[in-house]
């Protein structure tokens, strides 16, 4: 059975590349245009937002619970890939899955760090809060490895995509665009 089928709901899909836009912008905004840093920032921290939202309660595949794996599942899963042996998911793979949380996570911690560097400039929407008195070097080390820790993990999401791409033989960048993959069984 590998025919396509739709996978990717249209909020996904919109929230996946406005994700990848606006963090774009922000990292490479970051020391020169400060305005466009800092709404691009924001911006990412909504989207990162409606994802954790549409994560519990949207559409089959876009929901956690459909990509989330056990470390053993995720180990086993690479073992497999370094044996040669290719499995095809529905949604994400366990790789995948472990990538998206570990992107979500360090793209929030960047963004949240942002706004408590706004806030020590009474800034923002959480200036005049507790997070206004936070030491900024540390805070702003913080931002600045989260954001790198963030670049980092990009790079490598896009390298598993096309090393996936390549080893099924299937356009998945094609997939988050307009949102069908080619798929046979789910194994577990």
């Amino acid at each position: 059975m590998n025919e396509n089928h739709a996978v990717w709901d249209p909020l996904v899909r919109v929230g996946h590349w406005s994700l990848a836009v606006f963090f774009a912008l922000a990292y490479y905004t970051g020391g020169d245009e400060f305005y466009l840093h800092e709404h691009a920032g924001y911006t990412v921290g909504l989207i990162v937002l409606f994802r954790v939202f549409w994560g519990v309660a949207g559409f089959d595949h876009a929901r956690f619970g459909d990509f989330a794996k056990w470390p053993g599942r995720v180990v086993a899963y690479l073992a497999a890939l370094v044996r040669g042996e290719r499995e095809r998911y529905v949604g994400h793979d366990p790789a995948g899955g472990v990538m998206i949380f570990a992107i979500l996570m360090s793209i929030t911690v960047t963004a949240v760090s942002g706004m408590a560097l706004f806030a020590m400039e009474d800034r923002g929407p959480l200036a005049s809060t507790f997070v206004a008195d936070w030491p900024g070097a540390p805070v702003e080390a913080v931002h600045e490895l989260s954001g790198d820790l963030s670049l980092v993990l990009v790079i490598g999401h896009v390298a598993g995509v096309l090393v996936m791409s390549y080893l099924l033989k299937e356009n998945l960048v094609a997939s988050l665009l307009h949102g069908k993959k080619r798929h046979g069984k789910k194994r577990e």
